[in-house]
C-alpha cells in the first residue's frame, strides 16, 4: 500500500498461539531507517476494521514521523484490537515486545537504530523488554511508573483507580466476557478474595494473587506477577530517555522515583518533563497558561527529542540532566535539579477531634490528586461528613514557594485494633479550596502491634509537587479513615484486607496538637 510520500504494510506475527496484528509504515524510499516502535491496547474500535484502511489511517497519524524519515511499526496488544489471544494485563507483554524486536532487526527497512514510543501502558509494554539492546538508542517514556506495586497499593492500601478498575477493563477485552461491575462499589464486597468471581464470571489468577500481598516487601512482587520484569528498566540504561509526567497524573510519585534512582550517567543523558495537568495532560478545575506540554514545546517535541539523539538537531528540546516543570499558581516553566533548601512546619490548632468511622458507608473525595485517576479539582465545603475533619493552617503571610515532598506527621488513635487514616492537602483559591495533595495508611502498617485507644504518631509522605502560597492563603488538611472512591475502604478488622468477611464501626480520634505537617521550600 503507497500513498505519494508514504508506504506501508501489515503482518501477524506468531507468538505463543497468539497472531500479533503488526503494521509497518516506511517514508516512500528505499532507505534503510531508524525505527519507531509502538505498541498498544487502546484499539478495540480497530477490531472488525480492514487491514488495508488500518494501514491508511495509521500513516495519516504518524505522518509526521515518516516525513522526519522514521519507519513506524505499530502493534496491537495481545487480545486486543486485530491481534489474537487474550489480554492479561502485564503478563505476555515481554515475551511479545522482545518477539517484535528481534523481528524488526531482520527486516530490509531497519538501519540498525531502535526508537521506543509510548505513554500509559504503551510505556509499560517498553519497560518489559529490558535490559534493553544496545541497538535501543532513545525513548520517550511517558506517564508511566516502572514499579507494579505503585500501580496496586499505596501503604498497604489497595488503589482502586489503577490495577482494578482498570484492570477490569483490560482483562481478556477481546473475549466480551460479561463483567458484573459497578465502578467503586465493587470492591465493597466481602471478601474481596470473590472479585474475580463475581466480576468476571471466572478466577483471574494474577488478580488473586495479586490481592494477597499488600506489603511491597512480600516476594510476591519479585516475580512476574509482581513486575519483576520492568523493576528498574531504566535505572542503567545507557540511551536518553525523555520521561514525562504531570503533578497531578497517577504515576507522578513513581516517575520521579524512576527519576531519582536513575544512575547518575543515565540521568545527564534524560530529561523528566512535568506538567500541571493530569494523566492525559487534561486541563483540570484551573487552568494554567501555555501549561499542556504541547502549548510550552510544540506538538513534536517528541520528534525533536529523537532528531536530536540522532544529531539532526543542533539543540536539545529539553535541559538534559535536569527536571523541566511548571510552577503552579506562579504560573511558569522551570528548569532545575528540583531541590529545595529549607523545610517549614505548618500547625492546624491545638484540639483534639473524635470521629466516627463506618466503612459501610465510607467517605469519598473528589479527584484522584497524584495517586489515582481524576485528577485536580475543587473540594467538598470543609467538614461535609461527620467523619471527614477539616481544618486550616493561618493565612500566610509572605508568598512561600513549595517545592519536594511534603509530609505530615499526626498523632491519632482507635478502639480497634487496626483502622485507616487518611490525609488530604489542599489550597485555599478565591474561597473554594483546590486539592493538592493526599496520602492513606493503617494502624497496623505502621504499628503492627497496636494496643487500641493508645495514641501513636504516623506518618505521611505525600509525592513531589511545586506551588506558589501567595499571601493570605491557606492550606487546608482534610483527615478521615477512607477515600472509598479511590483506595478499598478499611473493614477496622486486623489482618489481610481481602479476607476480612465482615466490618465494623471505628471510633477514632486526631490529636492536633501534637500533628503537623512540613512543607519543602525555597525563598521566591
Amino acid at each position: 500500500m503507497q500513498r505519494a510520500d508514504h508506504k506501508g504494510f501489515y503482518e501477524y506475527l506468531e507468538a505463543n498461539s497468539a497472531k500479533l496484528f503488526t503494521v509497518v509504515l516506511l517514508p516512500n524510499s528505499s532507505e534503510k531507517f531508524p525505527v519507531v516502535i509502538i505498541r498498544t491496547p487502546y484499539v478495540d474500535e480497530l477490531e472488525n476494521a480492514d487491514e488495508n484502511k488500518i494501514v491508511f489511517q495509521y500513516m495519516a497519524e504518524y505522518n509526521e514521523w515518516l516525513k522526519n524519515n522514521y519507519a513506524v511499526v505499530i502493534q496491537h496488544c495481545r487480545g486486543r484490537g486485530k491481534s489474537g489471544g487474550d489480554c492479561i494485563p502485564y503478563i505476555n507483554e515481554r515475551t511479545d515486545g522482545v518477539l517484535l524486536q528481534n523481528w524488526i532487526r531482520n527486516q530490509d527497512f531497519y538501519s540498525g537504530e531502535i526508537f521506543l514510543k509510548g505513554a500509559s501502558y504503551l510505556t509499560a509494554v517498553h519497560y518489559v523488554t529490558a535490559p534493553f539492546g544496545e541497538d535501543i538508542k532513545g525513548a520517550v517514556f511517558g506517564i508511566k511508573d516502572c514499579e507494579r506495586y505503585n500501580i496496586c497499593y499505596r501503604n498497604g492500601v489497595m488503589k482502586i483507580g489503577l490495577h482494578a478498575s482498570w484492570y477490569v477493563g483490560m482483562y481478556k477485552a477481546k473475549s466480551h466476557l460479561k463483567k458484573n461491575f459497578v465502578g467503586a462499589k465493587s470492591f465493597e464486597i466481602l471478601p474481596l478474595s470473590k472479585f474475580s468471581e463475581m466480576v468476571f464470571g471466572e478466577k483471574a489468577e494474577d488478580f488473586n494473587e495479586m490481592i494477597k500481598h499488600p506489603l511491597k516487601s512480600d516476594p510476591f512482587w519479585n516475580t512476574l506477577w509482581g513486575g519483576n520484569d520492568a523493576r528498574d528498566a531504566v535505572k542503567s540504561a545507557k540511551f536518553p530517555i525523555l520521561l514525562t509526567t504531570g503533578f497531578y497524573d497517577v504515576f507522578t510519585g513513581g516517575v520521579f522515583d524512576m527519576w531519582n534512582n536513575m544512575d547518575e550517567a543515565s540521568r545527564k543523558l534524560s530529561a523528566l518533563v512535568v506538567s500541571p495537568y493530569d494523566h492525559n495532560d487534561d486541563t483540570q478545575s484551573i487552568v494554567f497558561p501555555n501549561g499542556k506540554r504541547t502549548e510550552q514545546f510544540g506538538d513534536n517535541y517528541e520528534i525533536k527529542w529523537f532528531n536530536y539523539i540522532r544529531g539532526r538537531e543542533e539543540k536539545c528540546p529539553f535541559v538534559q540532566g535536569k527536571v523541566t516543570y511548571y510552577n503552579l499558581f506562579d504560573n511558569k516553566w522551570k528548569i532545575d535539579y528540583f531541590k529545595h533548601s529549607n523545610e517549614e512546619k505548618l500547625l492546624f490548632g491545638e484540639e483534639t477531634y473524635e470521629f466516627v468511622y463506618n466503612p459501610y458507608a465510607p467517605p469519598k473525595f473528589n479527584g484522584g490528586l497524584s495517586c489515582n485517576f481524576g485528577g485536580a479539582q475543587f473540594q467538598d465545603k470543609p467538614n461535609s461528613r461527620y467523619d471527614i475533619i477539616s481544618v486550616y493552617s493561618a493565612p500566610f503571610e509572605e508568598e512561600t514557594q513549595v517545592k519536594g515532598k511534603m509530609l505530615a506527621k499526626l498523632c491519632v488513635k482507635s478502639d480497634c485494633e487496626d483502622t485507616g487514616f487518611y490525609v488530604r492537602l489542599s489550597i485555599t483559591k478565591d474561597d473554594k479550596d483546590y486539592g493538592l495533595r493526599d496520602d492513606i495508611t493503617s494502624l497496623c502498617f505502621q504499628h503492627p502491634d497496636y494496643v487500641p485507644n493508645s495514641e501513636v504518631m504516623l506518618d505521611f509522605s505525600f509525592d513531589e509537587h511545586s506551588f506558589l502560597i501567595k499571601k493570605g492563603e491557606r492550606i487546608r488538611m482534610d483527615i478521615s479513615s477512607a477515600d472509598a472512591e479511590h483506595y478499598v475502604r478499611h473493614t477496622n478488622m486486623k489482618g489481610l484486607f481481602s479476607e476480612q468477611e465482615t466490618a465494623k464501626i471505628a471510633h477514632n480520634s486526631i490529636n492536633l496538637k501534637k500533628s503537623y505537617v512540613i512543607l519543602p521550600t525555597e525563598k521566591t
